[in-house]
């Protein structure tokens, strides 16, 4: 019997992927563990395996069309000594025209309807395309922007197009023009209309990580009733010992925010009640190992690996695994597993290395808390009475008001100041 090829569900957020490429053509044995096609999610570009063994009988969904729902069937493998027939007809008389593999199959318009203009464009140019050297990368970016490939010299082996030709060329046929506004008159009122009507852009469009980064913090923002609480640490005495341990260590060096992960950490186990989360339905969920996320910028967004049970790791391990997992984070496609980056019970945004003073983080749901670090440089500060000059660095704690109240968070802060300016005691 012919078995279906579903779109999955590869991540806890996803609800619709793009099919980027089919590895497989129409006709070609697979068998259990071969790479069946490749779907951009909501975070990476992953490949799918086949489960089943047969031929790949017919594909539903072709590669380049994206937004298809979960669980849309995007493909059929037969099994051995079906045909093609098998797909579009039943030879058991008995069994009810209803469940039929053809029924099963989304319905033509409905196909239709998943191809968005990207695939239009891509008809347009179809032709030329295949009668040029390029990769299918290059093809499919070209095809989304309309762009003839004909056009184009290519970079790679024997001339063949490939990606990064095909971003200069959009760099080039997208490069913003001079406005050639007419002035009417000298009305600030008609010279504001005649530049707003004439002004050229051009649209940009999302990816799908991009997509839920925006629906995920809009949603935090309208549904989660943030509070914000900021703190100055003094972090001499971090510095001064960051530096001793770094001359004494042949690895890779600990950095300040190596300090500041293992601090929250330290500072949750004597807090479980900020290592929650706010279930709906009125339920507070506690968690029994702490697990901090760090923000990591990616080409495409954001994304937050984990750096689990952190307080119960050394400063050096925490250096390691928060380096192992941004390089493999920022690699295209990305080479993190879902579980490195799903989850977490507490999240750290460390903008001070742009030169941000201070600034405030929207909590990653379902997570209660957010810490915002910003630039340790050096401040005027009054001690004994007297002024004097201490590097200075601002964090700000973003807490969700449900989940926790205002006077535990700022004990909570406390503790992490207390950390943070006595760095020996994370060492204890």
């Amino acid at each position: 019997m012919p078995k279906n090829i579903l779109m999955p569900a590869l991540s806890p957020t996803m609800t619709e992927g793009n099919v980027a490429n089919w590895l497989k053509s129409e006709g070609d044995s697979v068998s259990p563990g071969d790479l069946l096609c490749e779907i951009e999610t909501d975070k990476a570009t992953m490949e799918v395996e086949c489960i089943d063994e047969g031929i790949l009988g017919k594909i539903v969904i072709p590669a380049g069309t994206e937004d298809v729902p979960v669980n849309t069937i995007i493909g059929v493998i037969l099994e051995e000594g079906e045909e093609n027939s098998e797909l579009t007809s039943n030879t058991n008389s008995d069994v009810k025209k209803e469940n039929t593999i053809e029924n099963n199959l989304p319905k033509t318009e409905d196909v239709k309807n998943y191809i968005k203009t990207s695939e239009i464009q891509s008809a347009k140019s179809s032709k030329h395309n295949e009668r040029i050297l390029a990769s299918p990368l290059a093809k499919r970016m070209a095809a989304k922007v309309n762009l003839d490939l004909n056009n184009i010299t290519g970079s790679g082996p024997g001339g063949r197009i490939v990606k990064i030709d095909v971003e200069k060329a959009i760099a080039t046929s997208f490069a913003p023009k001079e406005s050639k506004s007419e002035i009417l008159d000298n009305s600030p009122m008609e010279l504001t209309k005649t530049q707003t009507l004439n002004s050229e852009y051009k649209e940009l469009k999302l990816s799908n990580m991009r997509k839920v980064i925006a629906s995920r913090l809009q949603a935090s923002k309208q549904q989660i009733p943030h509070f914000y609480l900021s703190i100055d640490c003094e972090v001499d005495a971090l510095l001064e010992t960051r530096k001793k341990l770094n001359a004494t260590s042949k690895n890779e060096k600990i950095s300040v925010n190596d300090f500041i992960i293992k601090a929250s950490a330290l500072s949750i186990r004597k807090f479980p009640e900020c290592n929650t989360s706010w279930v709906d339905g009125g339920i507070i969920r506690q968690y029994s190992s702490i697990d901090i996320s760090v923000a990591v910028a990616i080409e495409d967004g954001l994304v937050t690996p984990i750096i689990r049970n952190a307080d119960n790791i050394g400063l050096s391990k925490v250096s390691e695994t928060v380096r192992n997992l941004a390089e493999r984070a920022r690699e295209k496609p990305m080479g993190l597993l879902p579980e490195e980056y799903q989850g977490g019970s507490f999240s750290i945004s460390n903008l001070g290395m742009f030169g941000v003073k201070e600034f405030q983080a929207v909590i990653n749901p379902p997570q209660a808390m957010i810490l915002a670090v910003g630039q340790a440089n050096q401040r005027p500060i009054v001690k004994e009475g007297a002024l004097s000059i201490a590097n200075v660095m601002t964090c700000t704690l973003s807490v969700d008001h449900r989940v926790v109240d205002g006077a535990t968070a700022a004990k909570f802060l406390q503790v992490i100041k207390g950390y943070i300016e006595n760095p020996l005691t994370m060492l204890l």
